[in-house]
């Protein structure tokens, strides 16, 4: 009879160790997802960052080059203002697309192992 309690008591031992290993695996692979995660999010808003600071001189730039070249500055950025205006309007059209294509990417990146 005790031989059958310590079986059950060392079985029971056994289980609450499996337990608790398998809750700090669970925890770490969940702080790396996290970490996975915000990494990524921090430096893609950090190339987005730096690719819009070059968007918006290189507008600057190009409305003054435009504006030399046409001897009136308001003529060369209303020239870039109409170049952004076209590139809306096309975003506008094809907007379900560009939505649907970033809806994939979120939900592939989400998934990932």
């Amino acid at each position: 009879m005790e031989v059958r309690e310590s079986s059950i008591k060392s079985l029971l031992d056994s289980t609450e160790d499996y337990i608790k290993t398998s809750v700090e695996l669970l925890k770490l692979k969940a702080v790396d997802k996290a970490a996975d995660k915000v990494s990524i999010i921090i430096s893609r808003a950090t190339a987005v960052f730096g690719f819009l600071m070059f968007l918006i001189l290189g507008s600057i730039a190009l409305g003054l080059w435009l504006g030399s070249v046409l001897g009136k500055n308001w003529a060369g950025f209303l020239i870039v203002a109409g170049i952004y205006a076209v590139i809306g309007v096309m975003f506008f059209l094809t907007h379900n697309w560009f939505r649907k294509m970033i809806g994939n990417a979120i939900v592939k990146q989400a998934f990932k192992d």
